[in-house]
This record gives structure tokens, sequence and C-alpha cells, in this order.
């Protein structure tokens, strides 16, 4: 969306105000208002495209300034601080204390490798020119021009893996989808990210919504797929306003519907909004919702490969796996091998969140330290003490403490130390933090969110609650505490291998690792001093 302030002459200076929602929540939108009205006002010409958020939570609302040398970044900008950007003449990348230099030289975006996420920040999300100008659907016209076969051995020989949590080969799900016999097939779009302290498909799908477009469409031809669906949270719904925008402006433009690119391969695309249920994230709990009826889990087999959407079958994807598709065509799947470490190829977009002086997106390959994106991207904790305890891969994580910082980021390493990479959301803590407390919490929230078609989650998770009120009263409640935490982890036990979904068989893991790595908090160790006085 581009929004003229007088007749844009052709000297008239380009100015970025992001429109993704976190910086819409601090003021963008009064931001680019106000700006709009002071150029007005001095009857200067300009160019305010709203762009996506760079992803430097810290620094929004972030204002660039398209210069001969780069772009100018100012932030984070109040309404009432714009008439003095005018005064230190920013539109010519004037000298001010909101100043920030180069915008592309900003050490925590120039330390990424940024694939999936290059365009983010950038461009203008919803202007398909734009996304053309900046390597867009390269990897579809590439695809169009392959057999269905080579496209997915493109994306097998990538090495790609899942990126919502399982880490399945995203190559061998296309495969088997491909060689499934069946008159209609699907491409379905996991949206429904709601693991605390995630927002990397949230910033896709609001800054780059084309790309996962693309990817979507890459898949179709791929396995032979006519219809997609994007399964949105209804908490998004910015989201979900600029995919549509997105996806008319594909139709109108024959990206998406028949004949695409006169190639003669159809393919519709069609956005969905959840109703707010956690379980829903779960493959099957989604395609149950998607079909109209309550989001509960399915047993496996059959595989939603074979057996998915109106029984028909499926590829279904997170967003960040199926946006991770059209770099992968248009560079091949070797360049992005070469990126990562082990069997954990590419990049992962890993999200800063909790008590963190630097939040945001960083996209790294495989192989970076946890240490390194606490520190050196994230600046240790806001409140300035020191961090306890790091929680990966969304509420079902463990609790990771600080003597494994320095575990590398990658599917192997952190399921040696009993870790999970998830969709990469890393929630920090400092060291007020109750970690019996955040062990409670964990049970609680399977509680409230469990569909309730296993046992060992819809009961174990409310007893989980109940025995560790029990171990954290102790005697002076008139629990014995041994017996209890024995209790809570046969409980933990049967949750693992009983459950049906990751909702009832990981949620011991951060209750697990509570107890593991900071029993003090849970009085287990303060009641062995006292007996042993």
């Amino acid at each position: 969306m581009n929004i003229n302030a007088n007749a844009v002459r052709a000297t008239a200076v380009t100015i970025y105000v992001p429109r993704d929602s976190t910086a819409i929540a601090l003021g963008a939108n009064e931001i680019a208002a106000a700006i709009v009205a002071e150029a007005a006002r001095r009857g200067v010409a300009i160019q305010l495209i709203r762009n996506g958020s760079r992803g430097m939570f810290w620094l929004e609302p972030l204002v660039e300034v398209a210069t001969e040398a780069g772009r100018i970044g100012y932030g984070p900008v109040e309404p009432e601080d714009v008439a003095a950007l005018f005064d230190a003449d920013f539109l010519n990348g004037g000298s001010h204390a909101l100043a920030l230099g180069l915008v592309d030289q900003i050490p925590y975006l120039q330390k990424q490798e940024r694939l999936t996420f290059a365009r983010v920040g950038i461009t203008d999300p919803v202007s398909l020119d734009d996304y053309l100008a900046h390597e867009g659907y390269v990897g579809l016209q590439k695809a169009l021009a392959m057999t269905p076969e080579a496209v997915v051995q493109e994306v097998f020989d990538s090495g790609l893996r899942g990126r919502g949590g399982a880490a399945f080969p995203t190559g061998i799900k296309w495969k088997t989808v491909a060689n499934a016999r069946a008159g209609q097939k699907y491409i379905v779009c996991n949206a429904d990210e709601g693991d605390s302290g995630t927002f990397s498909d949230r910033m896709v799908m609001e800054d780059d919504p084309f790309v996962l477009i693309e990817g979507m469409t890459i898949a179709a031809l791929a396995v032979g797929a006519t219809q997609g669906y994007i399964y949105v949270r209804s908490e998004y719904p910015h989201a979900i306003a600029a995919l549509n925008e997105a996806i008319a402006v594909a139709n109108t433009r024959h990206y998406l519907g028949q004949n695409i690119c006169d190639s003669g391969k159809t393919f519709h695309l069609e956005v969905r909004k959840g109703a707010g249920a956690y379980v829903c994230g779960e493959e099957t709990a989604l395609l149950e919702s998607l079909e109209g009826k309550r989001g509960i889990v399915r047993a496996k087999p059959p595989l939603p490969a074979l057996e998915g959407l109106f029984g028909k079958p499926t590829v279904i994807n997170n967003v960040i796996s199926l946006a991770s598709v059209p770099i992968i065509l248009s560079r091949g799947g070797a360049f992005y091998k070469n990126y990562g470490i082990g069997r954990s190829y590419g990049t992962l977009p890993m999200q800063l969140a909790g008590n963190i002086k630097f939040g945001g997106l960083v996209e790294k390959a495989f192989g970076v330290t946890l240490r390194e994106l606490l520190f050196d991207f994230g600046g240790g904790t806001a409140s300035g003490r020191a961090i306890r305890a790091v929680q990966v891969g969304g509420p079902l994580g463990p609790y990771l403490p600080e003597s494994l910082f320095d575990t590398k980021i990658d599917y192997e390493s952190f399921s040696a130390v009993g870790g999970t990479v998830g969709h990469g959301g890393i929630v920090v803590f400092d060291d007020s933090v109750d970690m019996a407390k955040q062990a409670r919490y964990a049970m609680e929230f399977c509680a409230v969110e469990s569909c309730g078609k296993c046992t060992p989650c819809r009961i174990g998770s409310t007893r989980g609650v109940e025995v560790i009120d029990k171990i954290v009263a102790g005697s002076s409640g008139g629990f014995d505490r041994p017996r209890e935490v024995h209790l809570l982890r046969d409980l933990c036990d049967t949750m693992i291998n009983g459950s049906l979904c990751a909702m009832g068989n990981m949620t011991p893991l951060p209750v697990l690792s509570a107890l593991n790595n900071f029993p003090e908090d849970f009085g287990i160790e303060v009641e062995q001093e006292v007996a042993e006085q």
C-alpha cells in the first residue's frame, strides 16, 4: 500500500513505515499519518510505503528513508518525533538522536542468514510487482519447466525438514502424496501458530504473503493437487487480511487459479480461519476443524498423506516449511543444503521472546548456539538480571538451564540433551522465575487445551496440577514430598507413552525438566537440608 503526500514527483523521497501488527501495536499507523501530514504541511513530496517489519521489535516503529547510500533507519519513532525528524533533514539521512545508520548494517540484521525472510521488511507485502522485483516467483517458473518428480526430488535433495516441530523430511511427505492415486489431492498450510513466544509464521503471512502462496503452488504442481487451504488462527486478523489481498492479486495476475502462468496447470487457494483451539495446531485435529468438525486428533495410521482432508491424499506443512520452498527451487536444493550442520540443513527463523532485551526474529543456519542467540543477538535479559532458564520449542518444550546454553541449535544436538527445536520459539526467564510455578503452568495449559480424546492427556494433566501442588506444599501441607515426586514421574511416564498426540506426550517435558534442573523451587533441597540438620 502506498500513500502519496501531494502529487508524487520523480524526486519524491521514499519513506518506509511497517504495516506489521507488532509495529501497528506500537503506533506505526499514527507515525505514518503524522509523516504524511507533516510532509503536506511543509509542501514536501514523499512516497510512503507500508513495508513489513525487519523483526527488530525494540526499534519499532522503525522508519526507513531511501537514500543513495541505502536505507537509513530511525527508531523507535513516536508521533511527537516526526516534526523534529523533518527539522533534522531525515529525508536526506540527516543526523538525529533516533538515527540508526544504514539498516542493513545494523549488527542484529547483518549477522543473520536470511533465506526464507530475504524480503521481509524490505518490500511492500501486498505488491506483486515488488515481490517480482525481489526474486519472487522465480522458483515457480523453474518448477513449471520441470517434471513433478523433479520438483519433489529438488525439495528432497535440499534436506528440508518440517519446521512446525516434527522435523519430518518434507521431500518424503511430498513423494508419498505424489505417488498416491486419487482424483483429488490437497495442499494444507498449518498456520495455527499457537506456541508461546512464536511469531515467524505471522511475520511471513503479514510481511511476505506471496512467498507462502508461491510455496504452496509449487507443492501443488509437485504432487498433483488443485486445491489448497491456509488454516490461520483467528488471533491473526492482519495476517488473514494480507493473505486474502495477496491471493486476490495472484488470481488476477494468473499466479493462482486456472492456467497458472499459461501453463495449463490449476491451483485454487483459500484462507480458513481457526476458532482458537491450541490442539488444532496438531495436523489431524486441524484437518477435522477444516472439515467443519470439532478439532480433535485422529489416530494414525492412516497418515494424512494418504487419507487426509476429506479422506484424500494431503500435503500438510507449516508456514515456514512451505515458505522455504521458493528459494530451494530458484537457487537449487544444493544451495539450501549448504547451510546448516549435521543432518539439519538450511536455516531456521528463531524468535526471541520473554524477558529478553532485544526481542525479535533471527534467521540463522542450524549450528548457532543458544548462548549466541541469547547474548550476541538478544543482549541478555530486559530486566538486567541473570538468565536462569530458557524454553525452546513452545509451551511443550523443556526448560533448559544455563549449563546447556552452549548447545548448538540443530535437531540432533537438542535431542541429545533432551531438548526440542520445535518451531524455533525461544522464551527467556531471568533468575526471579519460580520453576515450580512454570511446571504447574505446563500441566494446567494441557488441562485447558486438551481435546479430551485420550485419557492420559485429559485426566493426567488435571492430576498433574494437583500432584505438583502437593509437592510444593510438602510436609508443611501434610504431604509426603518424595512419594508425590515419585507419583508425578510415574504420571509423566504414562502421559508420554500413552497419549495420542504431542499435546499429551510432550507436556511432561517442561514439567520433568523443571523438576530435574531446578529441584529447589519444588522445596526438595530445602526439605533435604532440614532433614540433615
